[in-house]
């Protein structure tokens, strides 16, 4: 399966309500991500990040990093998962990726027939993409460890919807084969 993994708004200022205590778990879930991108089997696959363009209609992705960076906990995240040269990006108005962005006609053209949903915030972005990509036929991934959200608890619930509903694989980085 040509597979692609997305990025789900870990260019992120993290200035909002409840920002605070999702920054520790973010970091870790960008830092789980890495270590997945590193792995022999995923350093092929398309990488694209999806980000919220926070309201600025002329803005480009460069100028989101740019933004995201002005705040301590955003360019902590920043610095700690900045797109590659080779990345892809779409910039996203409302929650889901796939909600008026070039996503999937840009998954078409490169033939992705399997997602990777990495990112924040579980319980609102990456939940809102992975029900449009069930909806369109996509098998998933959604690692556990490479979500999160403010609390443990809503992380949880996350999971367990995206497993059950969903029938994703939600298996940690860890215990799933490199």
């Amino acid at each position: 399966m040509n597979t692609a993994l997305l990025l789900i708004d870990f260019v992120n200022p993290l200035d909002h309500p409840g920002g605070a205590r999702l920054a520790p778990r973010a970091l870790r879930a960008a830092r789980n991500t890495l270590l997945l991108r590193a792995r022999r089997s995923m350093r092929a696959v398309h990488a694209i990040y999806a980000n919220d363009n926070f309201g600025r209609w002329k803005s480009d992705f460069r100028q989101v990093i740019e933004q995201c960076e002005k705040t301590p906990q955003g360019r902590a995240l920043v610095s700690m998962i900045r797109p590659r040269t080779d990345d892809l990006f779409v910039l996203k108005p409302r929650h889901s990726a796939f909600f008026s962005t070039p996503l999937q006609p840009l998954l078409e053209h490169l033939r992705i027939s399997r997602l990777v949903l990495t990112g924040v915030a579980a319980d609102i972005c990456v939940l809102f993409t992975a029900n449009d990509a069930f909806l369109r036929g996509y098998p998933l991934w959604i690692p556990a460890d490479c979500i999160a959200s403010e609390t443990a608890a809503i992380e949880r619930q996350t999971v367990r919807y995206f497993e059950r509903v969903l029938r994703a694989d939600v298996r940690p980085i860890a215990r799933r084969a490199k």
